[in-house]
């Protein structure tokens, strides 16, 4: 199934942090692979149940599926993206 890509607003904050040469490999990696492979990403567990994530290198894109959209609600590197 081909998902349409949504983003919470504060994902735009999570990506400023990264820098600009890493949002943009984080985000043409969404772009290009995420549509497809949303449901062969892993669950989580703990608080962050019903969420999946996607690997980026060291960064983390932490997500649900929605219907027929994949909403993106944190983007972050892999050691800070799970802090509450």
């Amino acid at each position: 199934m081909l998902y349409r890509i949504t983003f919470k607003k504060s994902v735009s904050r999570d990506l400023r942090k990264l820098g600009k040469t890493e949002a943009e490999r984080v985000l043409s990696a969404l772009a290009s692979q995420l549509p497809e492979a949303a449901d062969d990403c892993p669950e989580l567990k703990g608080k962050f149940a019903g969420l999946r994530k996607f690997r980026v290198g060291d960064y983390r894109v932490i997500f649900a599926i929605v219907g027929d959209s994949v909403c993106v609600t944190r983007i972050g590197h892999r050691r800070d993206v799970y802090r509450g």
